[in-house]
């Protein structure tokens, strides 16, 4: 039947992310991406339209997920065990299967070269996810160091620097290492009685 997707779109995207993560944005071709969904390129086109659309299909489901997790662990009563249980989410997702790194990451070190619907959804996310980080740093008792909105800004920067040290060393112990001392530096424990 024409127009019937026979394919399982949720493996497809999956699989396709893997892609994008791996090699990016601007070094994945279609037929990079029909290798690696096993379905044909025509039928890709078909579904899709293009690569952008495919990829921004496969950035929507991704974005979903970081984000559902990333709102989770942030929404913990204890801000500090939040923020811990955030690094430890966005280590996971950085060290998952083969194609490591962080997929937002990986497209932003391409510069404009993916294009403005490409790099104006890498931004959309990193502003929700800062907006989430500094709600969570607005209701921290005692208050973070940093006014929350710096703050904020301060862990998303520091998690795209985890994620290309990430890539460089494949370490997850040093990164959670690493991560801890910005819970630390950020939100100070509670002097020792």
């Amino acid at each position: 039947m024409v127009g019937v997707r026979r394919f399982d779109e949720e493996e497809v995207l999956g699989r396709a992310e893997a892609v994008f993560r791996s090699h990016g944005y601007e070094s994945t071709s279609m037929l990079d991406l029909s290798r690696a969904t096993g379905v044909q390129r025509g039928s890709l086109y078909n579904a899709y339209g293009d690569k952008e659309e495919l990829f921004l299909r496969t950035f929507a489901r991704y974005e979903a997920r970081f984000l559902a997790t990333a709102a989770e662990a942030l929404s913990a009563p204890d801000v500090r065990a939040g923020l811990a249980a955030f690094f430890d989410a966005a280590i996971a997702n950085m060290t998952a299967g083969p194609a490591r790194g962080c997929l937002s990451t990986r497209l932003a070190s391409e510069g404009d070269a993916p294009g403005p619907r490409v790099c104006g959804e890498v931004r959309a996310l990193l502003l929700r996810l800062e907006q989430l980080l500094q709600d969570a740093f607005a209701r921290a008792a005692p208050p973070p160091v940093l006014p929350p909105a710096a703050a904020a800004r301060m862990v998303i920067t520091f998690t795209r620097g985890l994620a290309v040290m990430e890539r460089v060393h494949g370490d997850p112990a040093a990164l959670a290492a690493t991560a801890a001392d910005v819970v630390d530096l950020l939100l100070p424990p509670p002097p020792s009685a």
